[in-house]
């Protein structure tokens, strides 16, 4: 069985909301404090309390600053040193690391300076780097094989950062996010911070709001505002049967639109362009629309980042002025390909296997109708020889 960590950001995250959450789903908070201690910096303390926000119950866990009048800035490199010198597990200081450069990535690009002249406050404060360090430690505590998250709310409004006033999200949470599937509006301020965003980013394998495992525990952790949406954010711990091996998961999206107008000799150079584009399948399905019109339905199988691409060849090169679009996970045996020889020639032979054994053996269609061509036979026939060297051994 696999162990996962997915963190459902239907309300955001931020840095402390997800010490809470994970401290609830089993972390314990004298270990966190202990670990603290090896950073080797006075001026701050873990201090969690178990707390409701809107009757949902879970811990705010807030990193108190003694002294934040005398609280200074810090660059990356500062950072960096103060961690490595710390005597924490490697695994912990490495995700910690990964989870501040992403952040001094960010502001570096905006700023446009080097990334070592980062000069801001949010990751040099003691809380911030509480937050970030806290995150890597509890992920060592629940020993995880694989992290997964929702879509991230961002939330709306404006924020204040040292940009100035700025419409949600903030310019680093956006640059942290790119690529990665997100939400806005559900409240008005901000849901994710620049810290939460790093930490999914550095830290998630998978994004998707599709869900396939058995829940074993449920954590919360609260924000600070208490609103009409609960400001919390939920974490399960859960377990799922291992992929198998011989197969590969990824996600996938599939888009299809019904035409009943379009001209069937115009549906071939739309296919072309659409697997031109890195479209994994493209394939049409008769069907019956209202008041008994027979239309197709072109369905489009590929890649989430290549979605928009499709969706422009759709709505360029056909007549479709709508379409649905569907996430869903794929799954793809491992193949292998192999040239077999026979007296016509070689065939090159594409072959799947499932656990451990050979499942399925096909010729390339495209190298037997050349030798059939040459030799003015049958492709079947060619077929045929390709399958029985296969059985005597001949590659």
């Amino acid at each position: 069985m696999q162990k996962i960590l997915y963190y459902d950001c239907f309300a955001g995250i931020s840095g402390d909301m997800n010490l809470g959450a994970l401290i609830d789903l089993g972390v314990d908070p004298e270990y966190l404090k202990i670990e603290f201690r090896k950073l080797k910096i006075d001026g701050f303390r873990l201090e969690v309390k178990a707390e409701k926000r809107r009757g949902i119950s879970g811990i705010k866990a807030e990193v108190v600053i003694d002294n934040p009048e005398n609280e200074k800035h810090r660059h990356l490199h500062h950072i960096e040193t103060l961690i490595n010198d710390a005597e924490l597990p490697d695994n912990v200081k490495e995700t910690a690391l990964k989870i501040f450069g992403l952040v001094a990535e960010a502001e570096a690009k905006i700023h446009d300076i080097p990334i070592q002249k980062v000069h801001f406050h949010e990751v040099g404060a003691l809380d911030s780097i509480a937050d970030i360090v806290g995150a890597a430690i509890c992920l060592d505590y629940l020993k995880v094989d694989k992290v997964m998250a929702s879509p991230v709310q961002l939330g709306g409004g404006t924020v204040k950062c040292a940009h100035g006033i700025m419409p949600v999200p903030a310019p680093a949470t956006a640059e942290i996010l790119k690529n990665i599937p997100v939400k806005t509006g559900l409240v008005n301020y901000e849901a994710t911070t620049p810290t939460g965003a790093a930490i999914l980013a550095a830290t998630v394998h998978e994004f998707t709001p599709a869900v396939n495992f058995d829940v074993q525990k449920v954590g919360y952790g609260l924000g600070t505002k208490d609103t009409e949406v609960p400001n919390v954010l939920r974490v399960f711990l859960a377990e799922a049967e291992e992929a198998e091996k011989d197969s590969i998961q990824s996600e996938a999206v599939l888009l299809a639109c019904n035409i009943d107008d379009l001209s069937p000799e115009n549906y071939e150079y739309a296919m072309d362009l659409l697997f031109e584009a890195g479209a994994a399948d493209v394939w049409i399905e008769p069907i019956i629309m209202k008041k008994s019109r027979p239309a197709n339905k072109l369905c489009v199988l590929c890649n989430p980042q290549d979605a928009a691409k499709m969706k422009t060849i759709l709505f360029t090169h056909t007549s479709t002025i709508g379409l649905r679009e569907t996430l869903l996970n794929k799954y793809a045996l491992l193949r292998q390909e192999r040239k077999v020889q026979t007296p016509y020639g070689d065939v090159r032979m594409k072959q799947s296997f499932y656990r451990g054994k050979l499942v399925n053996s096909k010729p390339e269609l495209e190298d037997c109708k050349k030798l059939a061509k040459k030799h003015d036979v049958p492709v079947w026939k060619i077929q045929e020889s390709v399958f029985k060297n296969l059985e005597d051994g001949s590659s």
